[in-house]
């Protein structure tokens, strides 16, 4: 998504990430990716869970995650072993949301056009 940033800001919308990761884990990815979008903490997936989109890690993945070195109780801060699922939501500026892009298939994501369609369709 940072390569939409651009087009994003020239259509007057702004582009902001939810993550259960604690800010200093978020500035890390911010620093190493040059990130430039702002990154917000739901510590413990409290606001995902209000949109209905949370879930919890199935024991075999967070054997998987194990084995790989993902310390995910480090990096979220706290032990529910939980996730966001993947989505992308396009909210007018009264709140409302005009588009959702949401899929528990953590490798199917809108590609950033998409999202910038989805702006566009607002005008």
């Amino acid at each position: 998504m940072q390569d939409a940033v651009g087009d994003l800001n020239d259509l007057g919308a702004t582009l902001v990430a939810i993550t259960p990761q604690l800010p200093e884990k978020s500035r890390e990815l911010i620093e190493k990716h040059n990130i430039s979008f702002e990154m917000l903490s739901d510590k413990g997936n409290a606001y995902i869970e209000e949109l209905g989109i949370k879930f919890e890690l199935s024991p075999e993945v967070k054997k998987i995650y194990a084995g790989g070195g993902i310390d995910l109780l480090a990096t979220n801060g706290d032990d529910s072993w939980t996730l966001p699922m993947p989505a992308r939501l396009v909210v007018d500026t009264s709140g409302i949301v005009r588009a959702a892009d949401i899929d528990p298939n953590y490798g199917q994501r809108p590609e950033p056009e998409k999202t910038i369609a989805d702006v566009k369709a607002l005008g």
